[in-house]
This record gives structure tokens, sequence and C-alpha cells, in this order.
């Protein structure tokens, strides 16, 4: 699933893929907003870590990976 992260002040958002279901980066998203979590804590597929405190969050979009086309075809 691909996440973007718009952060407070910072002039790019932050785009991830991670393996976990919509329902599960939701909850954890909530957790983060509702003040019971002081950061946002994903890691992507390549296992790397992104922390954002969580009063810099500006959104977060989640949403299905986009599949490159390759190749010629009929437009």
């Amino acid at each position: 699933m691909e996440v973007k992260i718009g952060v407070q002040h910072a002039p790019r958002e932050i785009v991830l893929e991670s393996d976990l279901s919509a329902e599960e980066l939701e909850s954890i998203v909530a957790a983060a907003l509702s003040g019971t979590a002081p950061l946002l804590s994903l890691t992507d597929t390549k296992g790397r870590k992104v922390l954002v405190p969580s009063d810099r969050l500006s959104y977060v979009d989640l949403g299905e990976p986009s599949t490159r086309k390759v190749g010629f075809g009929a437009l």
C-alpha cells in the first residue's frame, strides 16, 4: 500500500510503500493523531523506518500503488 505523509513546514511529502493493510495503517495514524502515540512510526517494504512527530502531521494519504506502464500501446 502506498502511503503519502504531509509534514508541516516541509516542502515535500514523504512517500513509502508498506506491507500493512489499510485498516492497520488507519489505526496507527489514528493513534498518532489522537495523542496516544507521540510519533507516527511506519516501516516500508525495504525495512526503512519513518518517524514523524504527531503534532507535525499535516495529512496522510493511503492508496493503492500505481502500476507503471512499460512499452508501447494504443492511447
